[in-house]
């Protein structure tokens, strides 16, 4: 088993990707640590909020109070909720946040069933909870859980190969060849992408690129790939590789193949709501690249811009590490294409992003009886006051102006909160 630990500023983008499996029926709440709940068992990313804001209210030094853990056993192991619940329960207690309120989604759009826990690094006090030799500790408890509920063991070897895999290229390390191979070799397993672009915006993440390459042959036009390191300029370093060096599935016939398979599986794809909704929220509630390229990586997506020369953005893509999917932005919808962020953060004409309708759904008892609308909680209350609102929004990491639970009155404020702080820049 693997486990996985990050932290964020965004409560509501880690909820709101849980949440969001759970209303698709990909996935479903497994347990709550000292939360509150429901009389029908039903939630909203507004009533798990709440159960977290004392904690967030009494911080007042750690940025990244948000805890967003993965535990992923192995393809093969054939673990019960139950099993998973008391797993959740062992790594939150010898980990040190037993005592946190916690929430354990179990996601089931993939073949390898896996549990997220969210939770907070802080205390009621708004101390932060010792992290020191976390990933070492981490490593220790899942081998002992693999052992306790008798789960196959992920070696040193494994891990090391994975970290392999998804380690930028380093030229100046040497033997660039093994260390493209480790990546090319591996992409196609891993990832979809439907086009050479979108596939080269995912090399680019590991300082690679690929070009296409043309020649006779006996009389016949052949075609191929060269795979050219580059360095954290996204500039050349060093010569190009013959596709051919790295197998067949890094070729020119087996990424066509690749590409005519993804395109298939994708057409009208559930997986394509989420990053559209996410995306679309993050451009309508950012003023700048910068921002709306670290809010979107809070939630697991990844931004590749290309620009010419001259400075013009011609292209976007998006590479969802929650889905493993790579998309371009015009492929998404529409008003995502790169000609709507060079109109906005090179020409200041802001876009106008409807809501995406993923958030606008009611939730409803099964009787079929709409519940009653929620109220913005206390801590929304509380920041209306011109005294404590800048101070709370940058104490929070930003966690108002990008929030996406589905209650429409929260995104309202969201909204109404960023306009205000950027009035001027909206003119």
């Amino acid at each position: 088993m693997i486990a996985k630990i990050g932290r964020g500023a965004n409560l509501f983008g880690s909820l709101s990707y849980n949440q969001l499996k759970v209303e698709k029926e990909k996935g479903k709440i497994l347990f709550l640590n000292k939360m509150a709940e429901t009389w029908n068992g039903r939630y909203s990313v507004t009533q798990l909020a709440r159960s977290f804001e004392p904690y967030l209210l009494a911080n007042n030094k750690t940025e990244k109070p948000i805890l967003h853990i993965s535990l992923n056993p192995d393809p093969n192991d054939k673990v019960s909720d139950d099993k998973f619940r008391e797993m959740a329960e062992e790594y939150m207690r010898e980990m040190g946040y037993g005592e946190q309120p916690f929430v354990v989604f179990k996601h089931t759009d993939t073949s390898r069933s896996h549990i997220h826990i969210v939770s907070v690094c802080v205390d009621e006090q708004g101390k932060k909870i010792s992290d020191k030799f976390e990933k070492m500790r981490s490593m220790n408890l899942c081998r002992e859980l693999e052992r306790n509920h008798g789960l196959i063991s992920a070696t040193d070897k494994e891990h090391n190969q994975n970290d392999k895999v998804f380690r930028p290229v380093d030229y100046r390390a040497g033997d660039v060849k093994s260390q493209i191979a480790s990546v090319v070799r591996h992409l196609p397993n891993e990832y979809q992408y439907q086009t050479l672009g979108e596939y080269n915006a995912l090399l680019s993440l590991f300082n690679i690129t690929t070009e296409k390459v043309a020649g006779e042959l006996h009389g016949k036009l052949q075609q191929g790939l060269l795979y050219i390191p580059l360095n954290e300029k996204g500039e050349r370093a060093g010569p190009p590789f013959k596709a051919s060096l790295f197998g067949k599935s890094a070729g020119l016939p087996a990424l066509e193949l690749h590409f005519v398979k993804c395109k298939t599986a994708l057409k009208d794809h559930p997986s394509k709501l989420t990053p559209k909704a996410a995306i679309s929220i993050a451009l309508k509630t950012t003023s700048d690249e910068l921002s709306f390229i670290k809010h979107l990586a809070e939630q697991g997506i990844e931004v590749v811009v290309r620009r010419n020369e001259a400075g013009r953005i011609y292209g976007m893509t998006f590479i969802d590490h929650n889905s493993k999917v790579v998309w371009n932005g015009s492929r998404l919808a529409k008003e995502l294409s790169a000609n709507t962020f060079n109109d906005y953060w090179n020409n200041n004409i802001k876009p106008d992003i409807k809501e995406p309708a993923v958030f606008q759904h009611k939730l409803s008892t099964s009787e079929g009886t709409d519940l009653p609308a929620e109220k913005p909680h206390q801590l929304f209350d509380f920041l209306t006051t011109d005294k404590h609102e800048d101070s709370l929004v940058e104490a929070l990491g930003g966690l108002l102006p990008e929030a996406q639970g589905e209650d429409y009155e929260e995104q309202d404020f969201a909204n109404k909160m960023k306009k205000k702080r950027h009035r001027n820049r909206w003119k």
